[in-house]
């Protein structure tokens, strides 16, 4: 596939309340959407190799008892970066927070690639939190304002299909390098795939911001900062407290709610977590989608190495469905004439994705055959893809454009938070069922591993996509 050159994009600012026509590929927005689809691209292989190499990863550093935390770190980092990027965002415009955000996130996979033990690299992934924070709401403000509102259910779904080939290629390439050269070179090389996409996005980004410049010249919300400061280290210390499962524990896990009640009150939009009628409903049922599937997500390659003895290659291959699927469900909700059925796709998108997150629990059964887990997987991902792209568009459609960059990351804090709280809340029940040994997960499939954690761990997140599913109704404002 040939890219454009940034020259052809039309130079010609959109102005407000009209639409000069042209699809996301024209030439006012190809060059754009080729560029931030790269990213994003790159971003989908390092998720889907990094779900391959974990289990050895975690093995290697004697650190399966802190697996959730390598995870749920990331986004606890996350949550506070989300906050700076939106603020940022709406003051100076996307470039330099995206940019900075991906030198930060390849800081960290350069950490976590070298760590000499679990907590060293627990802190590498913990920067890449930090960098992946800026990026996304940078992306998600790009949309914002670079595409009038009928291409962004297209943009989006161009995000996930930006997922279909490294959903493909990433656990072979990812596997294939963690049996043969070893996992740390699955993180040492990503940042080196980052410099392509910076080739094609750097100039059609800049001439994007030349054209609809940031008249708002503020300075940053010190309250805002502070809060999201608040609930990135009163998710941290819950986790801390969660790991521990002891009266030591107790003080820390204190502590925690302590700060991140508060914050997160503070900084979602009103009555988010009341499940208020419109805006507040979307951003909550975000949190709820992607904690649900990724907490339920981290651990299926875990399982399927331990209790069905498959290597890492073929393990990550288990979540390959799930990409390819997401992609056909974004796709079916960007599709002509959806608009009307918005509300009732994220309500289906929440029931396939509770049936698949209980259907991968089906494979601790012995008698199940190992691809049920794919099975599930897929219909999971078509779950997912009309869900959150749906909730996506419908949070830009309840945006003021002054407002973009705010609840933008309002929304990735959402799924941030919903992350911390689930893959944390997994973390727990994984330790205090046993799952945690690492003298059981080397023993091999049936032999160990307490598959009474892993199923402990699915059943809870399927139940949480239920809830999901009922609060649905609910993004509709009543009139």
């Amino acid at each position: 596939m040939t890219t454009a050159s940034p020259t052809s994009v039309d130079s010609t600012p959109i102005p407000t309340g009209t639409d000069p026509g042209g699809g996301v590929l024209s030439g006012r927005y190809r060059a754009l959407t080729l560029g931030i689809v790269s990213v994003v691209l790159v971003i989908a292989f390092e998720a889907t190799a990094v779900n391959t190499a974990m289990p050895t990863a975690a093995r290697q550093l004697n650190g399966l008892g802190l697996y959730a935390f390598a995870f749920s770190g990331y986004f606890t980092t996350t949550l506070f970066a989300l906050v700076v990027s939106g603020q940022w965002c709406d003051r100076r415009g996307p470039l330099r927070p995206l940019f900075t955000g991906i030198a930060v996130f390849s800081a960290g996979l350069v950490v976590a690639g070298t760590a000499p033990g679990m907590w060293v690299f627990v802190a590498g992934r913990a920067i890449q939190g930090l960098g992946g924070g800026l990026v996304i709401v940078a992306l998600y403000v790009v949309v914002g304002r670079a595409y009038p509102e009928r291409l962004r259910p297209s943009v989006f779904a161009a995000f996930s299909s930006a997922w279909v080939l490294p959903s493909i290629v990433g656990p072979l390439v990812s596997g294939a390098v963690t049996q043969h050269l070893g996992w740390r070179w699955v993180f040492l090389a990503v940042p080196v795939l980052i410099l392509l996409p910076l080739a094609v996005m750097g100039p059609a980004l800049a001439r994007s911001e030349r054209e609809h410049p940031v008249l708002r010249g503020a300075d940053f919300d010190r309250r805002r900062t502070l809060l999201a400061a608040m609930a990135a280290v009163g998710a941290g210390l819950l986790q801390y407290a969660g790991q521990r499962r002891d009266l030591v524990g107790l003080l820390p896990g204190i502590a925690g709610a302590a700060l991140l009640v508060p914050a997160v009150l503070g900084l979602l939009p009103e009555r988010t977590l009341r499940a208020g009628r419109g805006l507040p409903t979307v951003i909550l049922l975000r949190g709820v989608a992607a904690g649900a599937f990724f907490a339920a997500e981290a651990f299926i390659p875990l399982m399927m190495t331990t209790q069905r003895g498959f290597s890492p290659t073929l393990a990550g291959l288990t979540l390959t469905s799930g990409g390819l699927s997401w992609a056909l469900g974004s796709w079916l909700q960007g599709r002509s004439g959806a608009e009307r059925y918005r509300e009732a796709m994220i309500r289906g998108g929440f029931v396939l994705t509770a049936v698949a997150i209980a259907g991968a629990a089906l494979v601790l059964i012995p008698a199940v055959p190992s691809w049920t887990a794919s099975v599930a997987w897929g219909v999971g991902g078509v779950g997912m893809g009309l869900t959150v792209a749906s909730v996506s568009v419908l949070m830009m459609r309840l945006s003021a454009p002054e407002d973009a960059g705010a609840n933008s990351a309002a929304l990735q804090m959402s799924d941030a938070l919903g992350n911390v709280l689930l893959t944390g809340l997994a973390g727990v029940l994984f330790a205090a069922l046993g799952g945690g040994s690492l003298a059981a997960a080397h023993e091999g499939a049936g032999a160990g591993g307490s598959p009474g954690a892993f199923a402990a761990i699915l059943l809870v997140m399927s139940a949480v996509a239920v809830l999901g599913a009922l609060l649905s109704g609910r993004v509709r404002a009543r009139s």
